[in-house]
């Protein structure tokens, strides 16, 4: 199919987001509906209650189809959780001697005998990332596909993303509950860098941190190769707890006054700035001082920036962000957090949104730049490049097929074609034998070396 549609479905810990969507002009993504509900049963990215979770899923996907008028079978599955691991690995492989150069099926096998490596108990591979190729020892630039390379032995280097066996088939269960099937999973700031990234900002070096209601995902990539992930159990929800707790107010007051007027920095505020909330059945107004509300949600999130900060030292390549960090997800839209993760990151920072990534449509494309659809947006993304890819793939094949079978063709041709009559002259003359190009060469060796002459 030329313009398939693609579902991808963004199972949060405040909301579930499912959106419908194709390719569209100019290599953007065409929305053509999506649903959006609030998330129940998910704690931490992690689904606790299956039947309430799916009750979620189902009544985001029946407002994406209503909306796209299109009937939602096969979804594309974004997954976090504190259960999420990375880990390195160097894989080698020997390539068969039939094979005159490194071709496709012995890149897939190495990167297919990553999947059996041994894992610690309960864990299962999500992805396979591969970072360096070398072959025969000899490092490749990463401009340098090893398809093609004529060499003796592939080995690569790995990052390898795992998760938790149960919370996949929790996650699962879910979906299936709803009457969907899961066409593949991929992890969140995977998606995320897909629709607020471009090409110049992974290859230049940058940090994509992705602060959402359960979690904080942070992907680092560089030279377009993706070099470090982790999952951090601490985002939006925490910092909506503090205010909660701190100003002793309900639940979805606190979330409130964290959108709308909440800040980074204290400095950003007034001292005698008083916010009131209304109070609780004949209670009176509860005065909250907006300097302590930023003093408690600039405390919360410099623990999370400084945690993301520690992940981008380990990563080894804090020197060479030449794009920043990117901060996208819903947490991304408070006030003043670009200035503080700049303060504690000591890199440029930005806030990123996947409106670059749609084209317009009837769909309301500015509520849909908001950051904290970038993951349901890089799912559909991440589907679309996937079927392009192996529509690519079996047109190649079916291109060399065509390449070998009108060669086959020619080469019967001229077996079966009958050899021309030749003349034969009353004297015969001495008969001579024809000379393959290699015997011509030794000949004329042999000749300038003085050694007898061939009739």
């Amino acid at each position: 199919m030329e313009n398939e549609i693609i579902v991808g479905l963004d199972i949060g810990t405040t909301k579930i987001a499912c959106f419908v969507g194709q390719r569209g002009e100019d290599e953007k993504v065409r929305i053509l509906g999506y649903g959006r509900t609030e998330s129940v049963g998910v704690e931490h990215g992690v689904v606790r209650n299956i039947k309430m979770a799916s009750e979620s899923i189902r009544k985001a996907v029946k407002e994406a189809s209503d909306q796209s008028n299109v009937e939602i079978e096969d979804v594309w599955v974004g997954i976090a959780g504190q259960h999420i691991n990375s880990r390195t690995n160097q894989g080698s492989i020997m390539i068969p001697p039939e094979h005159r150069m490194i071709e496709q099926e012995d890149l897939d096998r190495l990167i297919e005998e990553q999947h059996g490596i041994l894992l610690d108990p309960g864990e299962v591979i999500v992805h396979v990332f591969p970072q360096t190729y070398f072959v025969d020892n000899e490092e490749l630039s990463v401009e340098v596909s090893p398809v093609g390379v004529a060499g003796n032995n592939l080995r690569a280097n790995f990052h390898i993303v795992t998760c938790n066996k149960d919370n996949l088939e929790h996650i699962k269960s879910a979906v299936e509950d709803a009457g969907l099937h899961i066409k593949g999973v991929v992890l969140e700031p995977i998606a995320s860098a897909l629709a607020v990234l471009d090409e110049g900002d992974k290859n230049a070096g940058v940090a994509l941190v992705d602060i959402g209601g359960g979690t904080t995902d942070v992907a680092i990539f560089y030279e377009n190769i993706i070099r470090h992930t982790s999952v951090l159990p601490l985002a939006g929800n925490a910092i909506t707890n503090d205010i909660r707790e701190g100003c002793q107010i309900l639940k979805n007051q606190a979330e409130s006054l964290k959108t709308k007027f909440g800040s980074c920095l204290k400095s950003s505020v007034n001292d005698d700035d008083i916010i009131a909330i209304p109070g609780i059945r004949s209670q009176a107004p509860k005065e909250i001082s907006m300097k302590n509300l930023a003093g408690i949600i600039n405390a919360r999130t410099q623990q999370i920036l400084e945690q993301v900060d520690y992940e981008i030292q380990l990563s080894g390549y804090s020197k060479k962000l030449i794009a920043g960090v990117v901060l996208t997800g819903g947490g991304a839209k408070l006030r003043n957090i670009k200035e503080l993760a700049e303060l504690i990151t000591r890199n440029n920072t930005r806030i990123g949104t996947p409106d670059e990534h749609l084209e317009r449509t009837n769909v309301p494309s500015d509520e849909l730049s908001h950051p904290m659809y970038a993951t349901g947006i890089g799912l559909v993304l991440f589907g679309l490049n996937k079927a392009e890819e192996q529509r690519r793939l079996e047109a190649e094949k079916l291109d060399n097929i065509d390449i070998f079978k009108n060669m086959d063709e020619k080469k019967q041709e001229d077996i079966n074609k009958e050899p021309e009559p030749q003349t034969v002259e009353e004297e015969p003359k001495k008969k001579k034998r024809s000379i393959r190009p290699d015997e011509a060469i030794t000949n004329f060796l042999d000749k300038l070396f003085g050694e007898n002459n061939i009739d």
